[in-house]
């Protein structure tokens, strides 16, 4: 067999897979190597290597991010955060940002939703495909559970809470961000916590309860109280487990339930 014959195409959908290709770029394929080559000298075709292998070598889109040391990135990232005065100039900070090399894989930047006024400020883990295409947090199924779970007590996205992630590009794969990533981010969700001071913060997950709260197995640290430094004050903070894992786990909905009557009782709703 040739090795400059064409892949298998099974096995190279599913080495596109393997390397966290989940989505197209259009609506059709097209056949870049038929379109006409203007005054430049001819270049051997690339060869994609077999489910498992990793590519001699890739087209990497021009990244700033790339050259970019994490050291410097998150030094860059915490000056950047702390010039920002109000949400809005926090969040054009965050469009500017070049440090976190996510913000070239993802479409949208996915800053916040719901009212930021609210007393209760909702920390995911970071934005998902359906986040990532329309540019808001918790907008897919996850976000329709947790929307059902806030009215089972009382509070809508709209009127009663403010809700982020604690990264706000969508890692490739919907993979679980590294900890460079988030060290590179956390700044600037600090930042957005400062400014939008709730009352009460909710951290959605392992992630998002590791970052903020340094707390370690989100099933062992749920639904127990912990206090949050936000810069100004310290306000009351619990992890609780995501919508995405009970969606998997349905039978842990009872306790993501005994965390929600919690939030509500803080609130002085009741119990």
């Amino acid at each position: 067999m040739s090795l400059t014959a064409a892949p298998d195409p099974a096995e190279l959908v599913a080495w596109y897979a393997d390397m966290g290709i989940t989505e197209a770029l259009d609506e059709v394929t097209h056949d870049h190597f038929a379109a006409p080559i203007v005054s430049e000298p001819s270049r051997p075709r690339p060869v994609l290597p077999p489910r498992g292998g990793q590519p001699a070598a890739m087209a990497v889109r021009p990244n700033a991010a790339a050259a970019t040391a994490p050291d410097d990135a998150a030094l860059s990232a915490r000056a950047l955060a702390q010039e920002a005065a109000t949400l809005e100039e926090l969040k054009d900070a965050l469009a500017r940002f070049e440090g976190c090399a996510l913000k070239a894989t993802a479409k949208s930047l996915v800053f916040a939703d719901g009212n930021p006024n609210g007393r209760v400020m909702i920390v995911g883990e970071a934005p998902g495909a359906d986040e990532d295409r329309i540019g808001l947090p918790f907008v897919g199924r996850s976000g329709q559970l947790l929307d059902r779970m806030l009215a089972a007590i009382g509070l809508s996205r709209k009127d009663d809470v403010y809700i982020a992630n604690l990264l706000p590009w969508r890692p490739p794969g919907n993979r679980t961000p590294t900890p460079q990533e988030v060290a590179i981010c956390l700044p600037f969700i600090q930042r957005q916590i400062q400014l939008a001071d709730p009352d009460i913060l909710l951290c959605i997950g392992g992630p998002s309860a590791q970052g903020l709260l340094g707390l370690s197995g989100i099933l062992a640290s749920r639904g127990k109280w912990q206090e949050y430094e936000t810069g100004t004050r310290r306000i009351p903070a619990m992890a609780t487990l995501h919508p995405a894992y009970l969606l998997r786990q349905p039978l842990q909905k009872r306790l993501a339930w005994r965390d929600m009557r919690a939030l509500k009782a803080a609130l002085g709703k009741g119990s």
